[in-house]
């Protein structure tokens, strides 16, 4: 089994600590790990254990790239790598080739020039010839218990599982974090390497998509987008059974606190910063997905097609036009609604 024992000088101690691939027996135990460290960070609770939890069975799942972290036997840190895939960008930065949405569940990453099952892969192929989405990778969730937060544990980790993946042959990753953190592993901002985030426009300098070439000249001069593999949505599109599998685990209370993502109304985008901005579940407890004004007891108070639901939202423009640093016409705004509520969870298909 894949294991390494080092001596690490963490905040001027000397740290013992053992990194090795994650087991059956070690599921649970990580998952719970992995709820503690995200709860509360990025939105009112949390979806990444979840993630964890479905992604094992995933395709894109790389079971050698599953590592955790021990001190003196106790699980302290856990991460995973994915595939993920990018569309390259023609001269003009329309998109060829397929849809990013998903990474192809037919890719798979190389190992020292070499296709997983030994046979060589041209260059061409590898890298998307003809427009074509080519491979890419990203990891996470990656975790680490509060009481081993700030102390450099986590930064080790990903050094160590980067290795590793560099090892493998793995070319190119790319991801969301804090490029405060993530700059000591190597990663710079993904737009400086002509990268896009699907949900931003393309111009933009995306402060949280960051990426690193693993291989020099993987990526090279391409432009490309690039969509997070669908395994990370699966919360989102299952959400009876994530229901279902948190119940398993002990109550914790949800909340909004500073430093969260922006969160929204997943049927018509209006701004959730407090709890009163919210709807409510059929037993009264609070909905952190939808606002008051379109849920409330456990139900939808408008039925109506999404686009019925963007010409609704079209008459508060003036209301939006105070928040935007430059005014839009309505149809402007009905524009951008339509390329946004599609990824909202009322009318993601």
């Amino acid at each position: 089994m894949e294991c390494a024992i080092f001596v690490a000088k963490i905040k001027n101690h000397d740290i013992t600590m053992n990194i090795r691939l994650e087991e059956p027996k070690d599921y649970r135990e990580v998952e719970e790990l992995t709820r503690e460290a995200f709860w509360n960070i990025y939105r009112p609770g949390c979806t990444e254990h979840y993630v964890l939890n479905q992604y094992r069975t995933n395709p894109d799942f790389i079971p050698e790239l599953d590592f955790v972290m021990e001190e003196d036997n106790k699980i302290i840190g856990h991460i995973m790598f994915s595939k993920a895939s990018l569309t390259l960008c023609s001269a003009e930065g329309r998109l060829q080739g397929k849809n990013p949405s998903r990474s192809e569940e037919g890719s798979d990453y190389t190992q020292g020039g070499k296709a997983k099952d030994g046979v060589s892969t041209p260059l061409s192929t590898a890298r998307g010839a003809g427009g074509e989405a080519i491979p890419s990778w990203t990891f996470g969730p990656i975790s680490i218990h509060p009481d081993y937060k700030r102390k450099g544990y986590g930064l080790q980790l990903l050094k160590y599982a980067i290795e590793k993946a560099k090892e493998m042959g793995i070319g190119l990753l790319q991801m969301e974090g804090n490029i405060e953190f993530y700059r000591h592993a190597g990663f710079d901002l993904a737009s400086k390497m002509k990268i896009h985030y699907h949900t931003e426009p393309r111009e933009s300098d995306v402060p949280y998509f960051l990426a690193q070439e693993l291989i020099p000249g993987y990526w090279g001069k391409r432009e490309g987008t690039y969509c997070p593999p669908k395994g990370y949505f699966v919360a989102d599109e299952n959400p009876e059974a994530f229901e279902a599998y948190e119940a398993t685990f002990p109550q914790k209370k949800k909340a909004f606190q500073e430093g969260q993502l922006p969160q929204f109304c997943q049927s018509c985008g209006m701004p959730l910063t407090r709890i009163e901005d919210c709807g409510t579940n059929i037993d009264g407890s609070t909905n952190f997905d939808y606002c008051q004004y379109c849920y409330k007891d456990g139900r939808f108070l408008q039925e109506c097609t999404m686009d019925e639901m963007i010409e609704h939202c079209s008459q508060f423009i003036d209301e939006v036009n105070k928040q935007m640093p430059k005014p839009m016409t309505k149809e402007e705004y009905k524009q951008m609604m339509r390329g946004f509520f599609p990824m909202l969870k009322r009318w993601r298909k």
